[in-house]
This record gives C-alpha cells, structure tokens and sequence, in this order.
C-alpha cells in the first residue's frame, strides 16, 4: 500500500503544535487562521528545511503574523535536556517531551557521514533481557513531531547544514513496528525533498521480530530499510531472552523476511549481540550463516555493550575473528559493529532513562 497523508483537519481545544505538522496540516492551520495558503509553504521550509525552533526566526513571514502565530500556535520540538560527549565523538542527548516524559538519542559522526541513532517509544515493551531500555518497560508511543523533532534538534545542535547527509537509524527506544502509523508519519516529514530531504535509503529501522510488523511494513512505499535484531541461532534460547520469540519462532522470520519485497541489491540486515559463551558458539556461527542464507541478507555481530545487572560479557576478538570467517566462508557479507558512547551508556540496548521509570504517574 502506498502511505496516506494524516487528515488535515485540526483538533479544537489547546493551541495547535506546528512542530510535527505535514504540508496539508500547516493549510488547514493558515486556513483557519483567514491567511493565505502559500503561508502554509513558508511554515513549512521554515520547519523542516531551515529547522527554525522558534516563531521569531520566521524572517519569511511578516512580523504580525509572527507575532500571531507566537500568540495562537505553539512551536514546540523535543528539547535537548542533557548532552554527554563521548571520547568517541558520539553525544548521547537526552530529550523532554511536552508531558515531561524523556528518550534518548546518538549523534554518532564517521568521518564524512554522520549516523543519528532515534527513539520511537517512551520505553520498551518487548523485555528483552540484554537491553536496558526493555527495563523500563512501555509509557507511550512518540508522536511523529516527536521522532522527526530527534533529527532537528540533533542537526541543530552539531551544526548540520540543510544538504548535509546524515544517516538515521531506529535502534533507539522502542520497538518501531509498535508504533509504526507514526513511525511512517515522521518517515514522510523526514524524506520530504522540501524539508530535510533526507533519502529513504539512508534510513532503517530495527525490529525485534514482530512478524504482522513486518507485513505491514512491506506495504509501505517508500519504506525504511529493514534490520532484524537476531541475537539467537536456537528457538529455546531466543525466546528465553526475547519474549517476542514466543510468538514468532525462527521459522516464521525466515519466512516473513524471505517473502519481504526487496529493491535490486537491497538486503536485509541481521544483528547479532554476541554474549560471551552464551551466543558466541562456532555453532551459532554455523546456524547464523545458514538462517542468513535463506534470503538476501547482511549479518551485524555486535559484541554485548555492558550495562549493570544483566549479567552478561562481551565476547573475546579471537571468537569474533572466528565467526567472521564462519560467516565470511559461507558466502555471508559480514560486519562487527564497534558500538558508539558506550563510555556514556549511548551504546546499543544501554539507552534508558530512570526518570521515565520513577514517574509513572506523570
């Protein structure tokens, strides 16, 4: 199915939030304001390809209307709470929503490129066992103006200029395919070429495993890239560290991801977290290349990032070598993922926020 544009009409009650707002919205916005709709365009390069964060820096529009609009509608994008710098280079950044809730995000530069690692939920409900968010458990879904508002205020805050190519990945918080309306609601603003313009090839989206997820995701065009976290060669011990494995074995992802409509030389990627003699057997080596082999596909092994209580180590370089070869040998495209600000637990499955748990009753 081709994704469908939300309905403009506008909510009564508290002042609309402009932030967030595709084209049709911010028409119905200036309609029901009595001004002209090609204000609704300037609303909107001045949103997503300026990322203007307040309605004064709106020099596009006439100083009344600025003042009304300061007056009738809020402008209000996740706002960066706390900052910390890795020795890496990566900055984990903590965001607080309008509600008081918080998500954490990664600003991870590579030389040239730059990867922005996002948040699609307050928490997690999946309860995976290696991953801290899955602590936290699940407060709500983000709002499409609060997932596209991790990219601006990331680029705002390193920088970036309007042209300037950066990669998205939703690995953060959350479980994507859970919240996928507004997911792709965001992927619309995000891939906009009149607003931040970035290229769909350039984002992916990670899911646990969620086989109606992922059929539905296929519908979609375009569509992110697709990433499955893995993370287990045997159905007993998948489902004892990621529940959802209770619901859809392994045999149901294979067969989910073979029938997963594919562009020419895309593939899907399979990440693998290694645990120290847990997942990193030269037998799992083996299953992991013949479950890859069942479609086109790419393997991530990402040797387990430290977090206190899960009882867990990373593997030794000496087995992670071998199961590259393994992989490799089979004809695999193989990669270890170095994970980003694991010294600030900005790392893969260490985002979470205590506060978010603490305040439940927010």
């Amino acid at each position: 199915m081709t994704f469908h544009e939300p309905a403009p009409e506008l909510a009564a009650g508290p002042r609309p939030n402009a932030a967030g707002m595709d084209l049709p919205r911010l028409k119905a916005l200036v309609a029901s304001m009595g001004e002209s709709s090609f204000r609704a365009a300037q609303l909107h390069h001045g949103l997503y390809r300026m990322r203007w964060t307040a309605w004064e820096q709106f020099t596009n529009l006439s100083k009344a209307l600025r003042i009304r609009l300061e007056r009738e509608v809020l402008l209000s994008w996740p706002a960066v709470s706390e900052s910390v710098p890795s020795a890496d280079g990566s900055t984990k950044h903590a965001f607080l929503l309008e509600d008081g809730a918080q998500v954490e995000g990664v600003h991870m530069p590579y030389g040239k490129r730059t990867t922005l690692c996002l948040s699609s939920q307050v928490g997690c409900a999946m309860g995976c066992t290696f991953c801290a968010t899955g602590l936290m458990g699940i407060r709500r879904n983000l709002t499409p103006g609060e997932i596209a508002g991790q990219v601006v205020a990331m680029l705002n805050a390193h920088g970036h200029g309007p042209d300037e190519a950066v990669n998205l990945v939703f690995m953060g918080m959350g479980e994507p395919l859970h919240n996928l309306d507004n997911l792709m609601a965001a992927f619309a603003l995000l891939t906009d070429p009149a607003g931040l313009g970035i290229s769909p090839k350039r984002i992916t989206l990670s899911t646990s495993g969620l086989v109606t997820g992922i059929q539905r995701l296929a519908g979609f065009k375009p569509r992110p890239r697709l990433a499955l976290s893995l993370n287990a060669t045997t159905d007993a011990y998948r489902s004892s560290i990621m529940p959802v494995n209770r619901a859809w074995n392994l045999e149901a992802l294979a067969a989910v991801l073979g029938a997963f409509p594919l562009e020419h030389g895309e593939k899907i990627t399979l990440e693998y977290v290694l645990l120290k003699g847990v997942t990193d057997a030269l037998e799992d080596g083996a299953r992991l290349a013949a479950f890859a082999a069942r479609f086109p596909s790419k393997v991530n092994l990402i040797p387990f990032n430290p977090h206190e209580g899960s009882g867990f180590e990373p593997p030794t370089e000496e087995r992670i070598v071998e199961l590259c070869g393994i992989l490799a040998g089979r004809g695999i495209t193989v990669s270890v993922r170095r994970s980003r600000g694991q010294d600030v637990a900005g790392a893969c499955g260490q985002l979470v926020r205590q506060a978010a748990k603490d305040d439940e009753d927010i």
